[in-house]
């Protein structure tokens, strides 16, 4: 694996742990930190033994805190269209891998920390975990998809509330809202994120890859997301994965998936 400053990488059962490594930041984005976790992300879609991946924060204070204050005071105009760009891109990575995601909110998810947690699949967040997006606090807004997400996952009045407020929200409270999966305890946390990708990754990879992108493309204003479906389910009937699922069905046994 590439050597990381912010990061730690660990690839266990096919599934890769990417923790964000800055605990006395409260795990805080800076330039550095995107740049890696691109690259990281960019390691889920080529390692053929990467299978799924969890993103947490190091320490039990914080997902991500947000991003980092100190470089943001820095920006002007020109400069600061291309910080928000670079990081939508590498969330956007995120959202459209082919493989599930998932995210281990282990506390604040504030700013950057809950965009990340947005680009996610699935989220599953600890009992002790706050989400907001306070950049109006700042004199700024979300640059990272915030404004996008939060309004897809929890609808247009609640997202204004919270973007314009700059309130947080209780894991409890996020999860029914819609922003978060499950609520558990912290010691408990990263057992569920390895229940449910092994859950998902006992099914069909070219299928699961095909969910997530059709799903993708209820928001993408230039696909007509049924006609994505059709092709996709068209696709999936060219696979030996098909064949095999269909056949174990029939034979009442369970499918054995090869991702082909």
């Amino acid at each position: 694996m590439a050597p990381y400053e912010n990061l730690l990488l660990d690839l266990n059962n096919g599934i890769l742990t990417i923790t964000i490594n800055r605990a006395d930041k409260l795990n805080a984005l800076n330039i550095d930190t995107i740049r890696e976790i691109k690259n990281a992300v960019q390691q889920v879609y080529d390692d053929v033994n990467v299978k799924g991946a969890v993103f947490t924060g190091a320490g039990q204070k914080a997902f991500v805190a947000g991003a980092d204050i100190s470089e943001i005071a820095e920006l002007s105009e020109v400069n600061a269209r291309s910080f928000a760009e670079r990081g939508q891109e590498v969330f956007s990575m995120i959202e459209r891998c082919n493989k599930p995601i998932v995210a281990a909110v282990n506390g604040f998810a504030l700013g950057g920390g809950c965009e990340l947690a947005m680009a996610c699949h699935i989220r599953v967040a600890s009992e002790n975990a706050r989400f907001g997006q306070p950049e109006v606090n700042l004199g700024l807004i979300p640059g990272y998809g915030g404004t996008q997400r939060l309004t897809q996952l929890i609808g247009k009045s609640k997202a204004m509330e919270l973007l314009m407020t700059a309130d947080m929200v209780s894991a409890e409270e996020a999860r029914q809202l819609g922003l978060v999966n499950y609520v558990v305890p912290q010691e408990q946390l990263m057992a569920k994120c390895q229940e449910l990708l092994e859950k998902i990754m006992g099914k069909a990879p070219l299928a699961i890859g095909l969910v997530i992108e059709c799903v993708n493309a209820v928001y993408d204003k230039d696909e007509n997301g049924f006609q994505t479906e059709a092709n996709s389910f068209a696709r999936c009937c060219t696979s030996e994965d098909f064949v095999e699922g269909t056949n174990a069905f029939l034979e009442k046994r369970r499918a054995v998936f090869k991702g082909l």
